[in-house]
């Protein structure tokens, strides 16, 4: 006989309470514990054993053989390609997690079609005629996609054998149940349990899975966190409906960097990738504004022009307003206090505003200078060439610091065409002295910002 006993489960740590709770005794969030119905099997005569012949056995390292199945590549999508390591590992789970809206299926089912390989595109959210609507309308088409609206995993798993895929696909892991378990879809429960079969079909047969997950309104993955755990690749679509740029980051990957990201645009035909991002984020005006600096940031291996816009005004109220787009509030706060302290520039009765241009998050500590740059330019009304650009950190003494990848950083403005980088006078000279096309010049601390562009 199977015996049922209610349990609470955090949502958000996974941990265990007999009773609910408001807090989570585990990880201290508030109204994250939902009920879980557990089935405990009391028959003694049908308990599991051990079988010996089967048990897995420890093998030395140097006897394992590596598999010989390559990476399975990515027709025309080279963000995709960067941003998971060089391709598709056989074998692996892929978790994609983002806002509503923001084109999660769309990059699906335009990597479904640009595989160039067998694919199971599983919906539990649209039926097949939606799905091939979206498809027509962005011109994705591949034989050997086939589609199948089901949301039991049992019959998912099922089809998946029979057709043996090279790909599979769930869209999302919030619809996924398995009739062993007597609670609704995209629940704690549901989840664990339906993507853990998941798990064991890709290792057991070596097909990559891709999972489609929900997130929730403090932009985190929706369901237990074990969920991000089981799987080898989590992935962040990230982006703005009022921009048309969409940005893929890299949370977790097993199987490569995690510092890579991928640039798409949103246009009719689909998610367009963008192979060079600098020229779309720069402003597109000629003309010289108080308040616009250019930045050179890393992402990854991959060097970033971005434009930051400062704008300094008087406070109408008696507080004064910080806000920052695209950068971390506190670091502003600090630099402001820098310019306050080091240059006797004063923002306490200023409203201060920043953005990073084209609705991007920069977390690289090379745009500091940048940064202080606009806010100069734009406290004293005088505007800054647009042949100009920075790349330095500035650190709590008012020291400009070095940053790595110096080189990539002066050969990415220099191609661009810019005509003169700002940089740390604490490099090595044999960093950049070959690189040509470009006027190089080294500051040392903030104040020597002040003499070399608004003296």
């Amino acid at each position: 006989m199977a015996k049922t006993k209610a349990i609470h489960i955090c949502s958000n740590c996974g941990a265990k309470s007999v009773r609910w709770e408001g807090k989570c005794p585990s990880c201290g969030e508030w109204n994250t514990l939902e009920k879980h119905i557990e089935q405990k099997n009391t028959n003694p005569s049908i308990s599991h054993k051990l079988n010996t012949e089967t048990k897995p056995k420890p093998i030395n390292l140097h006897k394992i053989q590596a598999p010989s199945n390559e990476r399975i590549a990515i027709k025309n999508d080279t963000e995709l390609l960067r941003v998971l390591g060089g391709g598709i590992v056989p074998g692996s789970i892929i978790l994609i997690g983002g806002q509503p809206g923001i084109g999660k299926s769309t990059l699906m089912l335009q990597l479904a079609c640009q595989a160039n390989h067998k694919v199971l595109y599983v919906s539990g959210e649209e039926s097949p005629y939606q799905i091939k609507m979206r498809a027509d309308r962005i011109g994705a088409h591949n034989p050997s996609c086939a589609i199948l609206a089901e949301t039991n995993v049992d019959q998912i798993l099922s089809e998946a054998k029979r057709i043996s895929p090279d790909i599979l696909m769930i869209d999302s892991i919030q619809t996924i149940y398995t009739p062993e378990i007597d609670s609704t879809p995209g629940t704690v429960s549901q989840i664990r349990e339906s993507t853990s079969r998941l798990q064991q079909y890709a290792k057991s047969s070596n097909i990559p899975v891709f999972i489609i997950g929900h997130i929730t309104k403090e932009g985190s993955i929706a369901g237990p966190k074990i969920l991000e755990h089981i799987v080898d690749v989590v992935l962040q679509f990230e982006g703005d409906r009022n921009y048309l740029y969409r940005i893929l980051r890299s949370i977790k990957n097993r199987f490569g960097s995690t510092d890579e990201l991928g640039i798409y645009e949103m246009v009719k035909e689909g998610l367009r990738p963008i192979g060079n991002p600098s020229e779309l984020l720069l402003s597109q005006s000629t003309e010289n504004l108080s308040g616009s600096t250019v930045s050179c940031t890393i992402e990854g291996i991959r060097p970033l022009m971005v434009e930051t816009q400062a704008l300094v005004s008087t406070a109408i109220f008696g507080t004064p307003q910080r806000s920052a787009t695209g950068f971390d509030l506190r670091r502003l706060s600090m630099l402001l206090a820098i310019l306050e302290k080091k240059c006797g520039l004063y923002f306490s009765q200023n409203d201060v505003f920043l953005n990073i241009a084209g609705g991007i998050k920069v977390n690289d500590p090379a745009i500091d200078l940048s940064i202080l740059a606009a806010l100069i330019s734009s406290l004293q009304d005088i505007p800054i060439d647009k042949k100009i650009c920075f790349a330095a950190e500035v650190g709590l003494t008012g020291e400009v610091r070095s940053v790595n990848r110096i080189d990539q950083r002066i050969q990415e403005a220099a191609r661009l065409g810019f005509e003169q980088i700002i940089i740390s006078k604490y490099h090595k000279k044999d960093a950049f002295k070959s690189i040509k096309g470009i006027e190089i010049k080294t500051l040392g601390k903030v104040e020597e910002l002040l003499t070399e562009l608004f003296s």
